[in-house]
């Protein structure tokens, strides 16, 4: 049985504070261009916020430009894996760290450290989380949203991926079942890690984002979707993710969940 979140008390108290939780893998470049919009964007909006970067044992100096931002803007912090442990270990991490330091009303963000996401988009994000959604989505199959640069194998994946997880695991409100950039209501996730506690992030690879999805929905939460600007042609390196493994990973999950 579903167990409703409704909307709760909405976040209107501008002192609430923003977490954003930025998985990090070989992304030195990417992030020397992120951080300085990201940091504009939330200072733009007078929004509390703190950023936590997590290394996951990255080799190309990610801590280190992190570490420089950091001394320019306290608000930015840095967690290392000493060996890389994967994106579900590094989301872990991250959801650790910001709701150690959340209260009731906060908002919690995630993001990838690559630059394709847009921080622009957060402000909108926000705004729906505080009249009363408890997940915002950016989401690439809503009217308004924009795809550049990806490939068409990536593109055909996340279709069909969405496509299988609407008719099996029907959320109100969702579409994009697997993009990571997501605004979530603290309180939410806080009563999901009660509830699943060590296994609320249990899934390897990109998939564990879906699974995050899959979880909470047992809490009936209230769902939107902002259309996505997708810039995958300013991401600088290769991608990380494996597409035969995910699809792997994908079916494995269905097959767990159903």
């Amino acid at each position: 049985m579903a167990v409703s979140m409704g909307a709760g008390n909405p976040c209107k108290d501008e002192k609430n504070m923003i977490h954003i939780v930025l998985p990090a893998f070989n992304e030195a470049e990417s992030l020397k261009v992120l951080l300085p919009e990201l940091i504009k964007t939330l200072k733009t909006e007078r929004l509390q916020h703190k950023i936590y970067v997590v290394d996951d044992g990255s080799s190309d100096g990610t801590s280190k430009v992190v570490k420089d931002f950091s001394r320019r803007f306290p608000q930015i912090k840095l967690i290392t894996h000493k060996t890389n442990k994967g994106l579900a270990e590094t989301v872990n991490t991250g959801f650790e760290s910001a709701l150690a330091g959340s209260k009731s009303g906060d908002i919690l963000i995630t993001m990838d450290a690559d630059n394709t996401h847009l921080p622009g988009l957060i402000v909108r994000m926000i705004r729906l989380i505080n009249e009363g959604n408890d997940i915002v989505i950016s989401s690439r199959f809503v009217s308004g949203s924009r795809v550049r640069g990806v490939p068409l194998s990536r593109r055909l994946l996340s279709f069909a991926a969405g496509t299988i997880f609407k008719i099996l695991f029907p959320i109100p409100g969702v579409k994009d079942y697997t993009c990571g950039f997501r605004a979530y209501r603290v309180d939410l996730i806080k009563k999901g890690m009660e509830i699943y506690k060590d296994k609320f992030i249990s899934e390897k690879g990109f998939s564990c984002m879906v699974d995050i999805l899959l979880k909470l929905r047992r809490l009936d939460p209230i769902c939107a979707e902002v259309p996505m600007i997708l810039r995958y042609d300013l991401k600088k390196g290769k991608s990380k993710m494996d597409i035969w493994k995910t699809i792997g990973d994908t079916l494995k999950l269905i097959a767990k969940r159903l």
